[in-house]
């Protein structure tokens, strides 16, 4: 096989992804060209998706786009004339996956050399991973990030007529792409963007250098999406950010922050609404006031910690101390009475010591969560904590997780419990997946609940009453 020249592509740059700058955020408005609008008529796609709800969005924006220019969706990869895979860089696990689903894809190709395979998401935003896709991937024909999406069509078209392979990863702070059209995997709970971005910096995150920095959506662009939303049917929607505390803190000639957008979006007919994700130090009490006044806001928050370790979030670069994130917490809690409260810990960050494990033992028994998710830390490269020492042996951590994981899961059942004997409203999401005679759905807190019932309520939100809560779920009787 010919050499690849891995010089002539528009490959990602961490160092300019850092860069923040105070210019404004441009935004564009999509339009479908006419040389594209049949390109795929009689032709079929799929996309795979993995990681976060954001990489689902845009997931949902790519199917949008590839249904404009006329493909249509398959389940059968051997059916296929394009694969995207929209990837996840948040864990090494999340990317090693992806390397083996190139492999694998390769047959596909070999037995049908027109196919057209596509890296897409935060993976490709990294160096490394570049280098090595035009290194060894060679049937790899698209590679780009998560700023142009709304490029996708020009790049089907390049690789589909010319033959030519497309690498083109922006590194730049990142635009906002309104009209794009959005193929939803759910017929009655949606996903809406409101922001992206992030401008943190933990030490351990990829995120901030592969979704630009924080930019806010227009109030009235959000307002329209969701009203049509509601024209469609939809039931419940969930605000999308890396971290939705800090929206409208980017714009310069209105003061509208996360709080205001609550109260409207909360006259809009939308029966729930939530969002995710959160970060403590943006958090503020006009947040906490509109989650408490708004009828359709859920009482379920969730609010990552990451460490009870003073020191461990310092080493983290979170912005906050084992004491701030609690009283911001009770905060949150005393304003609105009975919310539910998970959260998010690492346990192996470089430098942790019996101590620092202990205080996050500590500030998980004080903080009363109602569930977590939790890991042992992963080294990201292009990180600043990629470069830390490491002096926590792997059995170490991962006895560490075991423990955390044993009061996490205490938290769960007593987060359970207060609700037997109550009756509670359920969105139904569908049936159970070992038992087709019970409907299983999430509560308003965001518990997930089994009973039985008639598949005709799959959409609709039912009174249950709860009879027994087990560690994960709870049981209940159609009301």
């Amino acid at each position: 096989m010919a050499q690849v020249d891995i010089n002539k592509y528009f490959k990602p740059d961490l160092k300019k992804a850092r860069k923040r700058t105070k210019e404004s955020v441009e935004e564009i408005n999509f339009q479908l060209k006419d040389m594209h609008k049949k390109i795929g008529i009689n032709k079929k796609y799929q996309i795979h998706t993995y990681g976060c709800q954001s990489n689902e969005a845009d997931s949902e924006t790519m199917a949008g786009i590839l249904e404009l220019m006329g493909f249509t969706k398959t389940d059968i990869e051997s059916e296929s004339d394009v694969i995207i895979l929209n990837t996840c860089a948040i864990r090494e696990n999340a990317e090693n996956r992806i390397w083996g689903e190139l492999g694998r894809l390769k047959a596909f190709k070999r037995e049908n050399p027109d196919l057209i395979l596509a890296l897409a998401g935060c993976m490709a935003q990294e160096e490394n991973v570049v280098e090595r896709v035009l290194k060894k991937y060679h049937h790899v024909d698209i590679i780009f990030g998560t700023h142009n999406i709304h490029l996708l069509p020009d790049y089907i078209e390049t690789a589909m007529f010319s033959k030519e392979k497309v690498v083109e990863v922006f590194s730049n702070e990142g635009e906002i792409v309104e009209n794009l059209p959005k193929t939803r995997n759910h017929q009655f709970k949606a996903w809406v963007n409101i922001m992206f971005g992030c401008d943190e910096f933990c030490t351990y995150c990829i995120v901030p250098y592969t979704r630009g920095k924080e930019r806010s959506r227009s109030k009235e662009d959000i307002i329209e999406e969701v009203k049509s939303l509601v024209l469609e049917g939809y039931v419940e929607m969930t605000l999308l950010g890396q971290n939705v505390n800090a929206y409208g803190k980017d714009f310069k000639d209105i003061d509208y922050t996360f709080g205001d957008l609550l109260r409207d979006l909360d006259d809009l007919g939308m029966k729930r609404i939530r969002f995710t994700t959160s970060h403590p130090h943006d958090l503020d009490l006009k947040t906490m006031e509109a989650i408490r006044d708004s009828k359709h806001v859920m009482p379920f928050f969730h609010l990552p910690v990451q460490s009870g370790s003073n020191a461990v979030l310092k080493r983290m670069n979170r912005h906050y101390t084992k004491e701030s994130y609690l009283n911001v917490l009770n905060q949150l809690k005393e304003t609105v009475p009975g919310i539910s409260v998970t959260t998010d810990i690492i346990v192996g960050f470089p430098g942790e010591t019996e101590e620092d494990f202990e205080q996050t033992l500590d500030l998980v028994e004080q903080a009363n969560f109602e569930g977590a998710y939790t890991f042992v830390y992963s080294k990201r490269a292009g990180t600043p904590a990629a470069t830390y020492e490491e002096t926590t042996p792997d059995e170490l951590k991962k006895a560490r997780l075991y423990r955390l994981n044993e009061k996490v899961n205490d938290g769960y059942l007593r987060g359970n419990k207060q609700f037997e004997g109550r009756t509670v409203k359920v969105l139904v999401d569908g049936v159970s997946k070992h038992n087709e005679e019970v409907l299983a759905g999430y509560s308003e807190h965001n518990k997930l609940v089994n009973f039985k019932g008639d598949k005709s309520l799959i959409g609709q939100i039912v009174s249950v009453k709860i009879t027994k809560a087990k560690t994960w779920f709870l049981l209940g009787d159609l009301q």
